[in-house]
């Protein structure tokens, strides 16, 4: 990819790359549907954290953005069943690699907050604004 010499270019760019993700719930259920296709009721017991409100709000807005599919079988009572598609899927490698970036300097960025914190501390009040 051409590197963006504008740098508002490069914000938007990189606005619409988080947005995709900045949901608390998509990365957990795109790693959810990964292996395999789930009916919504084993999504909800996968995502037991996450309100089943929540989750269909979610999971209509991923549909929307194309991340995920959902099928809706024509039986008694109604079957419905989320995947992961091939634009979803292609987020697993740099989500696994972002995972694993931020594993790799958890340690450096505790130190940081603590460094931070500590400043924050021994600032005058009328500085720390």
């Amino acid at each position: 990819m051409a590197e963006l010499k504008n740098p508002r270019l490069r914000a938007l760019q990189s606005r619409d790359a988080i947005e995709l993700l900045s949901d608390k719930w998509r990365i957990p259920i795109l790693h959810v549907l990964s292996p395999a296709p789930l009916r919504s009721g084993e999504l909800q017991k996968a995502m037991s954290e996450v309100s089943p409100k929540v989750l269909t709000q979610t999971l209509r807005r991923m549909e929307r953005d194309g991340l995920i599919s959902r099928m809706v079988y024509p039986v008694v009572p109604p079957k419905v069943e989320y995947r992961i598609t091939s634009m979803g899927r292609s987020l697993l490698g740099p989500l696994r690699d972002l995972c694993l970036w931020a594993k790799a300097h958890g340690k450096e960025r505790d130190q940081a907050r603590r460094n931070f914190d500590r400043k924050q501390e021994n600032r005058p009040a009328a500085l720390s604004h």
